[in-house]
C-alpha cells in the first residue's frame, strides 16, 4: 500500500524535483510543473506518452492543456498528500 511521504523522505525525494522545476503546493500537499512545447501536437503527444505511464502505474495526474502548454499537478488522493508514486511519476514526466 502507498503511504504519504515522511518528513525525512520529503527532504530526499522532493529536493531534486524542486531543482528540476517542480514547485510544492503545501496547502494541497502536491507538486506541480508547467511543461511547454513547440506546438499543440507536441504537447498532446507528450500527454499520450505520459498517460501510458500513468495507466501502467495506476497513478493519474491532474493536468490542464492549452495549445503548447501542459500544467501538471501530482498528489496521491488515497493518502491525502504526496507519496513516492508522485515522485516516481514526476521523474518519468521529466524524461519524456
Amino acid at each position: 500500500m502507498t503511504e504519504k511521504l515522511s518528513d525525512t523522505a520529503r527532504k530526499t525525494v522532493l529536493g531534486p524535483l524542486l531543482d528540476a522545476g517542480w514547485s510544492l503546493d503545501e496547502e494541497k500537499d502536491a507538486i506541480s510543473k508547467t511543461f511547454k512545447f513547440s506546438d499543440f501536437t507536441e504537447a498532446f503527444s507528450w500527454m499520450v506518452r505520459a498517460a501510458l505511464w500513468a495507466e501502467k502505474w495506476n497513478h493519474h495526474p491532474e493536468w490542464f492543456n492549452v495549445y503548447n502548454r501542459v500544467e501538471v499537478t501530482l498528489t496521491t488522493h488515497d493518502v491525502g498528500g504526496l507519496s513516492s508514486l508522485d515522485a516516481k511519476l514526476a521523474r518519468k514526466l521529466d524524461t519524456l
